[in-house]
């Protein structure tokens, strides 16, 4: 990197003195023509020779080279073309008169030509960087999952800045997604700042107010309601790998990166809820082919079990012992038919929430609202227990699995979005309560 850096800076100051020794070739290139013409129709308009060496010197390489131009013309007209000549003094006053308006003139049109050369480069800048962030979007879009979006994301921003790259997400602990190049490793301090940059969205490591000791430098990947991830950007030398000039750019590929991770993840979550309603059909199928079938068939031997009771004919224990059981397993199936489709029917009220458990749909205010599955699946928990207090690890083990019962800030974010969806004051809850240090419940009409 450093020699990289080394070749720029040089090559930078070549381009700089080839800029100044153009400008001053050209305004030899006019003294020569100037020396041809004066001799055969005089000096009148010699002056005017050098205003096309200014104005190429300004739009070719810039004001700087314009103005040295613009000073050099006139100083050249000056000692060639000016009585007495081969001198810089002037006994005209229309000599002087001409020097300085060529200088005058020099300088406002060096200073018009550079500022329009500037503007053609910032629009050139522009046109470039929208190219790239246009290939960096379509090269985004043939990826089909986070792996694949972290991976292709990485790549392409270690090629343009340069610099070694991560993609972590993840809350209280980020975990990697993918590195480049592989074999990079993250200290306490790096994940610390990944961390404090997926909480606050605030950029955070090395060159930032925030965790200065980390060697990373991280910036948020999301969108304005939620941080979806955060990407790392570290030069092996230790220097900041982006600059105050790039960051518009970092910028603009981020947010390419937060949609493509916004896409999956939808994706995702349609999969899921398609999944859910499949296995909610073939469950309401279960439990009414369990109502229409099992229930009669134990009610039917019931009845007859309690018929030989009371006849007192038939082996008694054999008769107790068959009634006991039969009673049993018709209370297991009527505890089993009060999750049926027809209880789910009816949607619950909690103020002006509505929860449809049976079409799985949640309405606030009449408006249907979008709650991602994982969202729903905690609020339709705690619907199907009203006003009970629901602890963290049964809503946890209910919407991710019983491997993520102790991952309370999964549920935190859950909460928070339900809050800010279905709350008339997402700040003062009155639908969704919190008890401390055990869990929710729902409060309903």
């Amino acid at each position: 990197m450093a020699e990289a850096s080394l070749k720029q800076t040089r090559s930078s100051i070549s381009a700089g003195i080839e800029s100044y020794a153009g400008a001053l070739a050209l305004v030899a290139v006019s003294t020569l023509i100037g020396l041809w013409v004066a001799p055969r129709w005089g000096t009148a308009a010699v002056d005017m020779i050098y205003l096309p060496a200014v104005l190429a010197a300004a739009a070719l390489w810039g004001i700087g080279p314009g103005l040295v131009a613009g000073v050099a013309a006139a100083l050249a007209y000056n000692f060639f073309f000016t009585v007495p000549i081969h001198t810089f003094r002037m006994d005209r006053v229309t000599d002087v008169v001409t020097v300085v308006v060529l200088l005058i003139v020099a300088l406002v049109t060096s200073r018009l030509a550079g500022g329009i050369r500037a503007q053609a480069q910032i629009a050139v800048a522009h046109a470039r960087r929208n190219a790239t962030i246009a290939g960096f979007a379509g090269r985004l879009l043939s990826c089909s999952s986070e792996t694949d979006i972290a991976r292709t994301a990485c790549g392409e921003l270690r090629t343009l800045f340069r610099c070694n790259t991560v993609l972590l997400s993840g809350l209280p602990s980020p975990k990697i997604i993918a590195l480049d190049p592989e074999g990079n490793r993250l200290n306490p301090s790096d994940i610390a700042a990944a961390s404090l940059t997926l909480e606050t969205s605030k950029p955070a490591g090395r060159g930032t107010p925030h965790v200065q000791p980390a060697e990373w430098q991280f910036y948020a990947v999301g969108t304005s309601e939620s941080v979806l991830a955060a990407v790392g950007l570290a030069h092996d030398d230790g220097t900041l790998p982006v600059d105050n000039d790039e960051l518009p750019l970092l910028g603009n590929l981020l947010d390419q990166v937060a949609l493509a991770l916004e896409r999956v993840r939808a994706e995702a979550d349609r999969l899921e809820m398609a999944s859910q309603r499949q296995r909610d059909k073939m469950r309401s199928t279960l439990l009414a082919s369990i109502g229409k079938d099992l229930a009669p068939s134990l009610a039917a031997l019931l009845g007859a079990a309690k018929a030989q009771r009371r006849a007192g004919s038939g082996d008694k224990a054999f008769v107790a012992t068959v009634e006991s059981e039969a009673s049993k397993l018709q209370r297991y199936v009527a505890n089993m038919l009060d999750f049926d489709p027809e209880t789910e029917e009816q949607p619950l009220a909690a103020g002006d929430v509505s929860i449809d458990l049976f079409k799985r749909v949640v309405r606030r205010a009449g408006e249907d609202v979008h709650l991602t599955p994982k969202e729903y699946a905690v609020l339709a928990e705690l619907a199907k227990h009203p006003g009970q207090v629901l602890s963290h690890a049964h809503l946890l083990r209910t919407a991710w699995g019983p491997a993520q019962e102790s991952q309370t800030e999964y549920l935190r974010v859950a909460i928070r979005a339900l809050r800010r969806k279905l709350e008339a004051d997402p700040a003062s809850p009155a639908l969704i309560l919190n008890e401390p240090a055990v869990g929710y419940r729902l409060v309903t009409a």
